[in-house]
């Protein structure tokens, strides 16, 4: 692992694939055929491109039964758990509407309406994903989103992984799909014989699915374009190596294009986790994927200072942020910019990913300077309610006039002027 000292934050900011002129025309034509012939192309693209054709895209409730029996109690039991903790904690984000009344009796307020329905990807290939099935689909549920849709690639067998299927019942999903890549967003978008569309998509994928999420942006809602995943440590001599190595082979594992960051003062440790990355590489079942994101992607920056080493974090703005530091407490106040931010050395990546309760959908690639974590405000659209009174018109009608008339906007000066006049009559 790369080990350097800190001589140009700027230079830290990792870059990100846009997707090629090729996939972006790939991505483009599937989009244009659902659109034009809806579940024939959809039907034609999962037989390319996940090699089995089916005539129905349902799951069924035997396939759901099915997927119970192939699960164990433990997975079940955990899965609940989990799906609890991610509820509570998103129930502490809703907010009410509301409304103020003014002395003059105007009436100002916001209404929070939950979106009509909600498309959920979730990825397949490499690994199944129940957790994310419960991140993406239990804060739309806290929001009152009443239809939440599921899509997932499937396998030659025509099947999704029974973790993921139990994982969508449990949280309450009642249509899902065996339909993935960027012919699942362009259906769940505008719609086929068999998938009604949706108001929002959200969810990660493969770089297909981020450029097809891209392209539908506009006629439908997207949560955010995701970017491999990434991780960065900030640590001082307190942190124990191979813990530290540990968390960052977590995300180098996900991907190829994964990052993952050590940020320290401290020499011996940055000589230590290098050492332990290495040793503990070897022994990775996902040792070849892991080992390319080490790579490209992985580094340790060695700073002056600890004040030093907080001012890279904040440069990166990376997706997870792990502070395991002697008074991990003391930095909070001067960390800015991180999607989530894990405080100890108790506080391990994983802990956020499955089981912790905040959500693990987060802001990637410096995203996080402007960014937030998926959360019920996702699911939900505020309306401004206005409801003004005689007295506040004939006490603001003239300045509203003139603002109107300022931008040469006659009609709207003589909308006002108009209720005035008649009130005179």
């Amino acid at each position: 692992m790369k080990i350097q000292k800190v001589t140009n934050l700027v230079s830290l900011k990792r870059s990100i694939e846009a997707g090629t002129a090729e996939q972006e025309l790939i991505v483009k034509n599937i989009i244009t055929e659902v659109r034009k012939r809806g579940d024939e192309a959809v039907r034609l693209f999962t037989e390319k491109f996940d090699r089995v054709r089916l005539e129905s895209f349902s799951v069924t409730e035997n396939e759901l039964a099915e997927a119970y029996e192939q699960v164990d109690d433990e997975f079940l039991t955990v899965v609940r758990e989990a799906a609890q903790n991610i509820r509570v904690y998103h129930e502490k984000q809703l907010r009410p509407s509301w409304m103020i009344t003014e002395e003059n009796g105007t009436i100002l307020g916001q209404k929070i309406t939950p979106l009509d329905s909600v498309g959920v990807y979730v990825p397949g290939g490499t690994a199944a994903y129940p957790s994310s099935v419960l991140m993406n689909v239990v804060p739309a549920k806290v929001a009152g989103v009443n239809r939440i849709v599921m899509v997932s690639p499937p396998d030659e067998d025509g099947k999704l992984p029974p973790a993921v299927l139990v994982a969508a019942k449990e949280a309450g999903v009642e249509e899902i799909y065996k339909v993935g890549g960027a012919q699942a967003i362009a259906a769940l978008a505008y719609g086929t014989e068999s998938i009604t569309a949706v108001d929002k998509i959200t969810g990660p994928g493969n770089i297909f699915v981020a450029l097809a999420k891209r392209e539908v942006f506009g006629d439908v809602d997207i949560d955010m374009i995701a970017g491999p995943s990434e991780i960065a440590v900030l640590a001082d001599d307190t942190a124990r190596a191979e813990e530290i190595a540990a968390d960052l082979l977590s995300q180098a594992e996900h991907d190829p294009r994964a990052c993952s960051v050590l940020v320290t003062p401290s020499e011996k440790l940055a000589e230590e986790v290098a050492a332990e990355v290495e040793k503990q590489l070897a022994l990775l079942p996902r040792k070849k994927i892991a080992s390319q994101s080490i790579r490209d992607y992985g580094a340790i920056y060695i700073t002056a200072d600890m004040e030093e080493a907080v001012e890279v974090v904040n440069q990166l703005a990376p997706e997870h942020l792990e502070v395991v530091t002697e008074n991990p407490m003391e930095l909070l106040g001067k960390i800015r910019h991180a999607g989530a931010i894990f405080l100890g050395r108790y506080s391990s990546e994983p802990v956020g990913d499955y089981f912790a309760g905040p959500n693990h959908v987060l802001p990637t690639n410096g995203t996080a300077r402007f960014s937030s974590p998926l959360n019920v405000d996702d699911f939900q659209k505020k309306s401004s309610v206005i409801i003004y009174s005689k007295q506040a018109l004939h006490e603001n009608g003239a300045k509203i006039a003139a603002f109107a008339r300022m931008e040469g906007l006659e009609a709207h000066a003589r909308a006002v002027e108009i209720r005035l006049e008649n009130d005179k009559k």
